[in-house]
């Protein structure tokens, strides 16, 4: 039987898999191929929708940190490095990728020349790994 705080961990994890899936590798994309829509439009759209969900993200995280500290006699242990991988991840989403990917959708909105860059890249492989140590750290909650 899964404990009452088991479940919290194991329902929030597979939430947090569920929204990273749906817009990272979803709508970032899917968004250009709807009639209409334009580069600044689309980048305009994928700005706020990034930054709305690294804000959800964020309430996913808390709960999994204050479930496990009130509820666990070690915070450290195997199973839950492969929930603070996502949140190392997340914190370097919110201080470094989106803020730098912010500046470059604004400069393309203007219409500026933006040199190439691998962020976009970078944001979508660590995605795979946060996604790959949520599922791994969802599947191990269950107890």
């Amino acid at each position: 039987m899964v404990k009452f705080n088991s479940a919290i961990l194991i329902v929030i994890t597979f939430l947090w898999i569920g929204f990273v899936s749906a817009i990272s590798f979803m709508e970032a994309w899917l968004k250009f191929k709807a009639p209409g829509i334009t580069l600044p439009l689309g980048l305009g759209i994928g700005r706020l929708v990034f930054n709305a969900m690294n804000k959800v993200e964020w309430v996913f995280a808390l709960i999994i940190i204050v479930t496990i500290a009130f509820t666990q006699t070690k915070f450290i242990n195997w199973q839950n490095i492969f929930a603070l991988i996502p949140i190392i991840i997340l914190i370097i989403q919110s201080l470094y990728l989106l803020p730098e990917l912010d500046a470059r959708t604004e400069m393309h909105i203007r219409g500026w020349n933006v040199d190439p860059s691998n962020l976009h890249l970078i944001y979508v492989v660590i995605e795979f790994i946060k996604i790959f140590n949520l599922l791994f750290f969802g599947i191990t909650s269950f107890k």
